[in-house]
């Protein structure tokens, strides 16, 4: 079987997945507790790949104590950093070349976690296979919207759909 990416993703009802500073508060105070209720434990055991921005990467130990990812090979795309750290490889390159090369090594799928401005580069680079996107029943009125306007159309293919408390999980493909 073939290697995927796929954005999981949260966002408010209106379509951001942060305020305009970043922040995530309506998330944190409007997501159910148990991961399980919204099926993450069975997503995160079909990747073991993360791919994030710099800005996402550099929030995470606002999020958690310890590094959400450890046993997955975590990729994070910057302009300014190199190299590697404790937890991830930076990445400068072209996301086209970067994501063919990924995708002919073996392994399991790959997690586009974000953000915004990332998830764009994928979608112009066509190297998005599906998304899976919770919608948070909150209206936040602003902030960094998942899908940034480009003028480009995206076809996608509903794969599933569930309901977990007052927020709905969307499983699409990207037809091609």
């Amino acid at each position: 079987m073939a290697r995927k990416v796929i954005v999981y993703i949260a966002m408010s009802l209106d379509g951001y997945i942060a305020r305009e500073n970043g922040e995530i508060d309506w998330l944190l105070e409007n997501s159910p507790s148990d991961p399980a209720d919204y099926g993450y434990p069975e997503f995160y055991g079909t990747i073991d790949t993360v791919i994030m921005g710099k800005a996402t990467y550099d929030q995470l130990p606002e999020l958690t104590e310890t590094f959400p990812y450890k046993g997955k090979k975590c990729y994070v795309f910057s302009r300014t950093a190199s190299g590697r750290d404790e937890h991830a490889e930076y990445v400068n390159g072209d996301i086209g070349a970067f994501v063919e090369a990924l995708k002919g090594r073996s392994g399991k799928n790959i997690w586009l976690v974000g953000g915004s401005e990332l998830i764009e580069g994928f979608l112009e680079a066509g190297a998005v296979d599906e998304f899976m996107i919770c919608v948070i029943p909150v209206l936040i009125g602003g902030g960094i919207p998942l899908f940034r306007k480009n003028g480009r159309q995206e076809r996608l293919k509903l794969k599933s759909h569930f309901r977990f408390g007052d927020c709905v999980m969307l499983h699409y493909e990207v037809l091609r």
